[in-house]
């Protein structure tokens, strides 16, 4: 049996569950898009949420569907807001599942999302294997 870090591949593991979702009023969509495919063709499976979600809906999700991490992508600059906003309701709900922020995020911010409780920060320009690796290691840390 493999450890939880090599589910998602192939074997008798089952894929981790990645929840992908556009907080607030945020309507780019494309990198989100690109990722999930990133993700699906990496052996993990998606539940894609689409654009302008709210946090209730994302841990809705995420309990409905047995996710194992949630993906948020941000493009306007509320990175900080949102992503805080997300912990608090993930902790709120005693969902303990981790938080990957993807998108354009200030090097000076990365401490703070970090700070917050995001399990990885991935920025434009990150390859598939990024991706797959980061969602990988942030659901074995929270094992």
């Amino acid at each position: 049996m493999s450890d939880a870090s090599d589910a998602g591949a192939t074997g008798d593991e089952k894929p981790f569950r990645v929840v992908l979702a556009k907080l607030g009023l945020d309507g780019h969509d494309r990198g989100l898009k690109v990722v999930a495919r990133m993700l699906r063709d990496g052996g993990l499976e998606v539940i894609y949420l689409g654009l302008r979600q709210t946090t209730e809906q994302v841990i809705a999700a995420v309990e409905q569907e047995d996710a194992d991490a949630i993906g948020i992508s941000m493009l306007n600059g509320g990175h900080l807001a949102l992503s805080k906003k997300m912990i608090d309701a993930l902790n709120d709900a005693d969902v303990g599942v981790p938080l990957i922020v993807g998108g354009i995020v200030p090097e000076g911010d990365v401490e703070k999302l970090q700070e917050l409780g995001v399990a990885a920060i991935l920025g434009p320009g990150s390859s598939s294997e990024d991706c797959v690796q980061a969602v990988r290691e942030a659901v074995a840390a929270s094992a």
